[in-house]
């Protein structure tokens, strides 16, 4: 860029190791960014997203500043211009579900939003590639047959054709592509004022509906939670899910404490009315080794009614332990898997399992202190009311 102010520069040596007694550093790979000058150093790892995380991390850091909240989201259009945000950590179902053929894409994975809407920060896509296949996703693979595109980590057969279920490499391929060669986008990567807001977890422990509605104190809680589990391939040595809490869905590469970011997103909700949602896409019937993963199709069910308005009349019933709002009947979707104690075989089982996870939430919210609402997260004595 021409303006100093907004001038980012990238020092990459991926095959120089540190030297931790010589460099101070904590392995022989380093990533340091100076948020002062805009400048950033990665050595010892050929990994591209460390590159586009810094850009991403630096972004983050002056935002807010410019009365813009940074975010971890991929977006997408609605037919009146409206966008839908879709927040979630790596392996939750960003790119997944916000490439829909009927809602231009505005982006994948980083945005902004002012008070003119949200923008988009980057060119294109860089898609987990794990057993991707036709059928499931068919946007993102068709990229991965296009010219251009970039296969990080994919292993090749003989012919050169690409074996997304082989992962004798890493679990984290990856295919990065620019925008357009996507079906449908939106011009100029921007979109209106958001009228929807999804967070996406990965619910490694049965517990969570599918699908939950939120109020704005709510969506605040889950915002600085951040609430999803380590899947496999998305980063090293995690083989089976975790529960883990990542604050803004992206704690990382958001260098500002916590609470910048959710009194910013508690202003546009306001201002906005969005209707903020939880999209839980892990697992129902039991924990992960007991229960299976929700079905995708089911998954994407539930997002079309949230995004439509179908869900606007639907009959709600409230969580007796989260205290938000779960719909009893979705058109196409079986009615057992909407009450994850339904799912279950012994629901004393689901209980136990719900407390803990009660449990997890409370103890992470504490270190928010007195700044945050803890009011508006779990509690388990509003089950015994």
């Amino acid at each position: 860029a021409a303006d100093d102010a907004t001038q980012v520069t990238i020092l990459h040596a991926p095959n120089m190791k540190a030297d931790p007694a010589r460099h101070g550093s904590r392995t022989d790979t380093v990533i340091a960014l100076d948020m002062s000058r805009n400048l950033v150093l990665i050595v010892g790892t050929l990994y591209a997203g460390e590159i586009k995380k810094s850009v991403f991390s630096l972004f983050n850091f002056h935002a807010p500043a410019n009365n813009v909240l940074p975010m971890h989201c991929s977006a997408n259009l609605g037919p009146e211009g409206e966008a839908a945000l879709f927040f979630g950590l790596s392996g939750t179902g960003k790119t997944t579900l916000s490439n829909d053929p009927d809602r231009p894409l505005i982006g994948d994975d980083e945005h902004g939003w002012s008070d003119e809407g949200v923008f988009n920060l980057e060119g294109g896509c860089y898609a987990k590639t794990i057993n991707l296949s036709e059928k499931a996703e068919p946007e993102i693979y068709a990229a991965t047959r296009r010219f251009g595109t970039v296969l990080e980590n994919v292993i090749l057969d003989e012919k050169n054709v690409p074996v997304f279920e082989d992962v004798s490499l890493t679990e984290n391929t990856r295919a990065a592509y620019p925008l357009h060669v996507l079906p449908s986008i939106a011009k100029g990567s921007v979109g209106g004022t958001p009228k929807t807001v999804v967070f996406l977890t990965a619910d490694a422990f049965g517990v969570l509906p599918p699908l939950a509605r939120l109020t704005p104190e709510q969506a605040v809680y889950h915002f600085l939670s951040g609430y999803t589990a380590k899947v496999a391939g998305t980063e090293r040595g995690i083989t089976e899910p975790q529960a883990t809490f990542s604050a803004c869905f992206g704690a990382p590469f958001m260098p500002l404490h916590p609470t910048v970011y959710g009194e910013m997103l508690a202003e546009r909700l306001r201002k906005s009315g969005a209707q903020t949602w939880l999209l839980n896409t892990g697992w129902t019937g039991g924990g992960h080794g007991v229960g299976k993963r929700i079905d995708i199709a089911s998954t994407r069910r539930l997002l079309t009614a949230a995004l439509d308005g179908a869900l606007d009349t639907v009959e709600m019933r409230v969580d007796p332990l989260f205290g938000f709002e779960v719909p009893l009947n979705v058109q196409g979707v079986d009615a057992k898997l909407l009450d994850p104690r339904q799912t279950w075989a012994d629901g004393e089982s689901y209980d136990a399992q719900a407390a803990k996870l009660v449990e997890l939430f409370r103890k992470n919210f504490e270190k928010f202190g007195p700044e945050a609402d803890a009011k508006a997260g779990p509690q388990l004595q509003m089950a015994a009311e």
